[in-house]
């Protein structure tokens, strides 16, 4: 059996027992990877988009429709208790799904309406402003 020597590191300069020799530099152990851990380069991941091209389009498509919809409408249509009358949402009466760009079921709203219509979904629903989804 043959019995190891302790060389010099040339990391920590201690006599040490050799882990690695890297290209003519010899390192114990514990040097070896505290060298490596910082040369170590982190993997370059792509990022994930945020919306596909074909979202992107929906949405380019849905802002100038929306824009012209509220210039047409600037007065809240719900006109609920606490109403500032001046619209600044579009609510999606049947949802955003497939009827996302259809302008027949969208109202123009003030956000004090439009977040009531939101916590309230079965009154809003008997009032007429918000239809069943199913």
């Amino acid at each position: 059996m043959i019995q190891q020597k302790k060389k010099l590191c040339n990391n920590c300069n201690t006599e040490q027992f050799i882990w690695k020799n890297d290209k003519g530099n010899r390192y114990c152990k514990s040097c070896w990877y505290k060298s490596k851990s910082s040369d170590a380069k982190p993997l370059m991941r792509k990022p994930i988009k945020q919306k596909s091209k074909k979202m992107q389009v929906i949405e380019l498509a849905y802002s100038k429709l929306r824009r012209k919809f509220l210039e047409e409408n600037p007065i809240c249509q719900a006109a609920l208790h606490n109403c500032t009358l001046h619209s600044t949402d579009v609510h999606h009466k049947k949802g955003r799904g497939e009827y996302h760009l259809k302008v027949s079921t969208w109202l123009s709203s003030c956000r004090s309406c439009h977040m009531w219509i939101e916590e309230h979904p079965k009154e809003a629903i008997e009032l007429g402003f918000s239809e069943k989804r199913i």
